[in-house]
């Protein structure tokens, strides 16, 4: 049975490529995504290892600039820390952020993980943690030194000026050096600027005051004895831990974040295998049906039912480990790929060997064959069944009305059930709801994968009229062909189906939660501009000043975030221009004045007043941060602005309380509206600062929303192999239909239907196959688009169902694309055949 089985195999070889595609596919998914991430981890840890090797002690504190309460570790500390045995060498870090303009003004690298520091040189006059390849490092103030890939994407030279931004103002400084680094925020596709020690203090906290200290121990020192030595001098709430404990939960975090992204793809890929189920189960049917002769003669001259379903599935084993293999390797190419492409969009991994782990290796092949041998269990199983005698009698073994009733019945229940969870879920609108409605996703589409075969009839029948008119006998031909196996063209359809239902189920979620974002930002709104950091920190109170005062400019607010403690623990306020906040942002009164806040008053969301019992008019008292109090009167309730926190203060009013402020944006409006001009007095008004963003109001939408978009774009890409696979299995179905059918088109050519009708006709049943497919998928992805909406609609203010027709309809036309193009071969293949030959074939 063993060599039969392989005979079989070489046998149907052709018959067996798009199963063999399939399988391949998924394998790769699954194998490069294990491959990837186990590159990228052991990447990583092994960095962190290098970057802490040296280290015998790092200690960390919480201070930030314009904090004066939080202590640092001082000059004095540090000189005892470096005072004590065993201690090589111990170094002061300060660090925040640093952005360097390009020769055109442009912002070096992505804003949040551009970094500036300081440069610490030992007694040998170098830090240890970089390498210089040209010039020194900054011991002056007026120098800065730069990493090796911030230089090069700037094109700078030891000697040259330098822009560089930090919360301030833009400063000019002389470039000392260029180093290398393993930095974190260089390999993240930040930059690293380095200042003299004094400088970098004066910028992120302090002068004569580090954030963070390392210190390298003495030979014969233990780690674990320099820790216990160090923690008695650090200031109060200093945290002191060993390099090896430190390089250790940085590798754990690394995999932890590498998980999701590993769980992710690997969610992708199971989408694919499991849309491949249908199409190497379709094909087993298929074979089994044209061999059913050859299994009754083996069944007849003595192999029993359990040979005969061991020998289809073993064909089965064979296909998928050939597939496994093949699949494997195109997986570790692309997990090469995948690591390239990172460095090509500016994501810089650690250098490093690919990892092909034994887990990977066992997991590729015990996927593709496993997913292989169970796809066929069924057709191996209807094949052993089939007595020799009715085998020999009948090419096709018909489906008894006692099974199709058992059939569609678990069909049918699976369908209900799936849907009551799916609408319990929406109305739930939890969690729990949103996780009730994933288990309704899966049995509804068990249930319509079930139900596929009895709903083909009705739903081609609807179409078999217009394709007779369009198309006369080749659309009534190919009507009748594609309803003729219900099991075989649901088999096809449900692969579709399921593609579709995925890309119609997220693309109805995401434009509906993209459009209420962009209904949110459009309706409380009113500002031209947007001005913020790139690096996502807050705005030096200078910018607001200076914006105040640049052309054109006609109301400027800050959002400057502040912390109010009341009766009932705290709320969260913005520091707000009075006058001004009302024509940067629509807000609704609902009791009360906004121009109150002129007079000190406080203005608060009408939610937030109810919760606390607060109305119109009311005295509430408050505790600042710096512990000061004060009994403010409400002046104004309004309708909450999601751009504002729920209580609005007047910004010179919390001045006083606090040394920093934390000004998260500034909004603008200026006369005449957005503008080039408006735009670049904006621009110079910033001094030119490449480390302040300034959007105006679409951009202010796209900022928003458009990661819904992109979301959007990933997840189409992802399940892109999905239909890749659906479309293959519509290739194979008309493939094996066509060899099936020679007698037929034989018989079809010789009574007059010439060649161009055959094609036409075996396009058309593609095309009938795919838009079927295509119709449950786009019907059943908008349900759960919806269902899934609606649970998260009562976060979502504004949130209204919005069906993206035009994509809808899209997806319809690729459909009936694809059944075209998985058509052509099939179609040349069937219009190929000579007439005399096929009408003598068996």
């Amino acid at each position: 049975m063993f060599r039969t089985a392989v005979r079989n195999v070489l046998a149907h070889k052709a018959r067996l490529l798009m199963t063999v595609l399939a399988v391949m596919l998924g394998v790769a998914f699954v194998s490069g995504t294990l491959v990837f991430t186990d590159t990228l981890g052991n990447a990583f840890r092994n960095q962190s290892a290098k970057n802490y090797d040296d280290i015998a002690v790092a200690v960390t504190t919480w201070a930030e600039r314009g904090d004066k309460e939080t202590p640092a570790v001082d000059a004095a500390t540090l000189e005892k820390i470096r005072g004590l045995d065993g201690v090589a060498e111990a170094t002061g870090r300060v660090s925040g952020f640093a952005g360097v303009a390009d020769t055109e003004g442009k912002l070096i690298g992505n804003g949040w993980s551009n970094t500036g520091s300081n440069f610490a040189p030992g007694a040998n006059g170098k830090d240890a943690q970089y390498t210089f390849t040209d010039g020194t490092g900054p011991v002056e103030a007026g120098q800065i030194a730069l990493d090796r890939t911030s230089a090069d994407k700037g094109e700078y030279r030891v000697g040259e000026k330098v822009r560089v931004a930090t919360n301030g103002p833009v400063k000019e400084y002389t470039l000392s050096g260029v180093f290398t680094t393993e930095d974190g925020a260089v390999n993240a596709g930040g930059s690293l600027v380095l200042f003299d020690t004094e400088v970098a203090q004066q910028l992120y906290l302090r002068p004569g005051e580090f954030k963070d200290i390392t210190v390298t121990a003495a030979a014969g020192t233990s780690d674990q004895r320099l820790l216990e030595a160090v923690k008695p001098l650090l200031p109060e709430d200093a945290e002191a831990r060993t390099g090896a404990d430190l390089a250790e939960e940085e590798a754990e975090m690394t995999e932890s974040g590498l998980k999701s992204l590993n769980s992710m793809l690997l969610a992708f890929a199971a989408i694919a295998l499991f849309v491949g189920v249908f199409l190497i189960a379709n094909t087993f049917t298929m074979l089994i049906a044209q061999r059913t002769k050859e299994l009754a003669l083996m069944r007849a001259v003595g192999a029993s039912r359990r040979q005969i379903k061991r020998a289809i599935l073993l064909e089965a084993g064979v296909v998928g480990l050939i597939a496994s293999v093949i699949g494997f390797l195109l997986g570790v190419g692309l997990a090469t790929g995948l690591r390239s492409a990172m460095g090509m969009f500016g994501g810089k991994i650690p250098a490093g060997p690919l990892v092909v782990s034994p887990t990977a290796v066992v997991s590729a092949f015990a996927v593709g064959v496993l997913i292989t041998v169970f796809a066929a269990w069924l057709p191996a199983r209807r094949a052993a069944k089939i007595p020799p005698v009715a085998a020999m009698s009948s090419v096709h073994a018909v489906a008894t009305t006692k099974s199709l009733v058992v059939r569609n019945s678990i069909g049918g229940v699976f369908a209900l059930l799936g849907s009551a969870a799916i609408i319990g879920g929406a109305a739930r609108g939890d969690e729990n709801g949103r996780w009730l409605i994933g288990a309704g996703a899966f049995l509804a589409l068990i249930g319509v994968i079930v139900l596929i075969p009895l709903l083909s009839r009705p739903v081609i029948a609807v179409a078999r009229p217009v394709l007779g008119k369009l198309f006369g006998v080749s659309g009534k031909l190919a009507a009748q062909n594609a309803v003729r196996n219900p099991r075989r063209t649901g088999a096809t359809a449900s692969a579709l189906a399921i593609g579709l239902t995925l890309v119609t189920g997220i693309s109805v979620l995401g434009v509906t939660l993209g459009q209420a974002i962009d209904k949110m930002t459009t309706d409380n709104i009113r500002a031209d501009y947007m001005v913020s950091m790139a690096s996502g920190d807050s705005l030096d109170a200078s910018a607001l000043t200076a914006l105040r005062k640049a052309d054109g400019v006609t109301a400027a607010t800050p959002q400057r975030s502040v912390w109010l403690t009341v009766d009932k623990g705290g709320v969260s306020a913005s520091g707000v221009t009075p006058g001004d906040v009302e024509e940067v942002f629509a807000l609704k009164t609902v009791s009360g004045s906004l121009s109150s806040l002129k007079d000190g008053e406080i203005a608060v969301a009408r939610e937030t007043a109810e919760s606390h019992g607060w109305k119109t008019g009311d005295s509430v008292p408050v505790t600042y941060q710096d512990e000061k109090k004060e009994t403010l009167k409400v002046g104004a309730l309004y309708e909450g602005n999601e751009f504002l926190s729920p209580v609005l203060i007047p910004e010179d009013v919390v001045a006083p309380h606090e040394s920093f402020a934390d000004i998260r944006e500034i909004w603008l409006t200026m006369d005449g509206g957005e503008s080039a001009a408006n735009e670049k007095a904006v621009i110079d008004a910033l001094g030119d600062n490449p480390a302040m963003s300034v959007v105006d109001r679409q951009g202010i939408r796209d900022m928003f929303g458009g990661f819904i978009n992109t979301a959007l774009n990933i997840m189409y890409a992802l399940l892109a192999m999905a239909l890749v696979i659906a479309v293959l299995g519509v290739v194979n179905t008309l493939a094996m239909s066509v060899f099936e059918r020679q007698q037929e088109i034989g018989m079809l050519r010789a009574i007059g239907l010439d060649r161009r009708r055959v094609k036409r006709m075996i396009r058309l049943e593609a095309v009938v196959i795919s838009l079927f497919g295509a119709v449950v998928g786009v019907g059943l992805g908008t349900f759960l688009g919806w269902a899934v909406g609606k649970s998260l609609s009562a976060s979502i203010p504004g949130y209204a169902l919005v069906v993206p027709w035009d994509r809808l309809a899209l997806f319809l036309v690729l459909a009936g694309l694809v059944g075209v193009l998985a058509s052509l071969w099939p179609a040349r293949s069937g219009a190929k055949l000579n007439m005399l030959t096929a009408i003598k074939t068996e």
